[in-house]
């Protein structure tokens, strides 16, 4: 169940991030004169977005697995 906690919440970070760091390289590269609101809009919510928040999954779904093996080492180690 954590596990699913932390990709879900990895999932939305990651969207919100990639959604934001994408508005943010649209306005200042895109050479669009007439619609760049639109095109700010579209390409956070279609494109960096979604690739965002796989990587937010990913992040999650490791960062996870990364805690678990601490606890494994140091529950072996001798008190």
């Amino acid at each position: 169940m954590r596990r699913v906690f932390f990709a879900i919440l990895g999932l939305l970070a990651g969207y919100a991030a990639g959604a934001a760091l994408g508005g943010v390289l649209v306005s200042l590269f895109s050479g669009n004169v007439h619609d760049k609101d639109l095109e700010i809009v579209m390409t956070s919510a279609f494109v960096t977005g979604p690739v965002g928040a796989l990587m937010g999954l990913l992040a999650g779904l490791f960062v996870q697995r990364g805690s678990k093996g601490d606890e494994r080492k140091k529950q072996g180690e001798p008190r």
